[in-house]
């Protein structure tokens, strides 16, 4: 589904506009070997902490209201059960057959994650929300997506085992949460 002519800061345009670039990671991290798979691999998880987290801080409670509590539900657990295999993604060598066998169930798992909520829940959230309050949602999440990535978390920050008995993706949900809460906490802009 390609990004409908909404404003910048519209929630669905940007979550739509990060499904295709996830789509863009996948292809990248299956074509490339060696250090250049595990930079877009890198890019990849990023983006994807960033993406869920902010999916499930920002969209799923109004996805509640406007699909229904079963629909924002069953896109959560499918985050839950992508997210235990990213975690397993991040620990074998992006080389190894292991690899390549996980991340190709991985990526399918995830595509079929995105049509369902380019289908069943972004539409719904557009219908039940105004242009404003979906850019309100939109400029929350850009703050996460400027945060999440380069900054650390204040109680890994300086403390590499720290950093890594969390794990890089849970270190940057962790910092998605961070931002988003600050973002959410900063009044609105003015109409």
């Amino acid at each position: 589904m390609t990004a409908p002519a909404h404003p910048e800061d519209d929630v669905i345009r940007i979550l739509l506009d990060q499904h295709a670039r996830i789509r863009e990671l996948f292809t990248e991290v299956k074509s490339v070997s060696g250090v250049h798979r595990q930079q877009a691999f890198d890019e990849l998880r990023a983006l994807l902490a960033v993406h869920e987290t902010a999916e499930e801080m920002i969209l799923r409670p109004v996805a509640k209201e406007t699909a229904g509590p079963l629909e924002a539900d069953a896109r959560n657990r499918e985050e839950e059960a992508a997210n235990r295999v990213l975690v397993m993604l991040e620990r074998l060598d992006v080389d190894s057959p292991d690899f390549d066998r996980t991340f190709l169930e991985f990526e399918q798992s995830v595509l079929r994650h995105a049509e369902h909520e380019e289908r069943e829940e972004f539409p719904t959230v557009r219908a039940g929300r105004t242009p404003a309050e979906l850019e309100d949602m939109g400029l929350k999440l850009r703050a996460a997506e400027k945060v999440a990535p380069t900054h650390p978390h204040p109680s890994t920050a300086g403390k590499p085992a720290a950093q890594w008995a969390l794990g890089p993706f849970a270190s940057l949900v962790d910092r998605t949460r961070d931002a988003i809460d600050a973002a959410a906490h900063r009044p609105s802009r003015p109409r």
